[in-house]
């Protein structure tokens, strides 16, 4: 796929491996869509993004309320370059407590519900609501990890909503005539990790739009991780 003229809409923008690929998407040509509910970072990367001479929409819009995504994404379908929308990225997510400190047996109630409204949950409703103004052609696609398929003591409600984000990814690919794919990233040094040990999600952005212009038979559902992206791109 390419990508000028795209529109093409990210959830989860204001920082880490959103705003990295709102950057690189709209480098490419792309009209950009981004969300997020800190409306001043959010405001930050759209500023940096114009700066750049991108095109970019940005709207404060959370997750976990269906309302505010259908107004996001009609908005994005609507002041995208060519009308509807090519590309979704259902990124938003949040981590409630610091990495491996967080026994699922100690979690409050309040954190396993938040977890899964906005990291399973979100996505669903991302998906859902972007379905009406999808084009012919159009992709979705889902981050996660491998703390979704194996168990890892710390990471709680946490893990366990990742691993509804996947099956919500891998239901929509059976039923939808859209592909849709699974990107697992690596570990990335972000706020929603405590900015801890891992990648730079600028030096994996790149993996977000190669997932995007892939052949619909190789977006199924299926989890495509780093070494799937690195081998296809040397």
């Amino acid at each position: 796929m390419e990508f000028d003229g795209r529109t093409v809409v990210i959830t989860g923008a204001s920082r880490g491996l959103g705003a990295a690929a709102a950057r690189r998407f709209a480098a490419e040509g792309a009209h950009v869509a981004i969300c997020a509910r800190d409306t001043e970072t959010l405001a930050d990367v759209a500023a940096g993004i114009e700066a750049d001479g991108g095109a970019v929409t940005s709207l404060r819009a959370d997750v976990r309320d269906e309302f505010d995504v259908e107004r996001f994404v009609e908005t994005a379908a609507r002041e995208g370059d060519g009308g509807g929308i090519d590309v979704v990225f259902a990124n938003a997510g949040v981590y409630h407590g610091r990495p491996t400190e967080t026994p699922l047996a100690e979690e409050s109630y309040s954190a396993f519900d938040d977890h899964a409204r906005t990291n399973a949950r979100g996505v669903f409703t991302t998906v859902r609501e972007a379905l009406p103004h999808l084009n012919e052609g159009a992709r979705v696609l889902v981050p996660s990890g491998s703390v979704a398929r194996e168990a890892k003591a710390g990471l709680g409600s946490y893990a366990v909503s990742k691993a509804g984000a996947e099956a919500v990814a891998r239901q929509f690919a059976a039923e939808l005539e859209y592909p849709v794919g699974i990107l697992d990233p690596g570990q990335l040094s972000t706020d929603l990790t405590g900015n801890g040990p891992g990648r730079d999600p600028a030096d994996v952005a790149g993996m977000v739009l190669w997932a995007a212009g892939l052949p619909a038979a190789e977006l199924d559902g299926e989890v495509l991780d780093l070494r799937a992206w690195k081998t296809a791109t040397r």
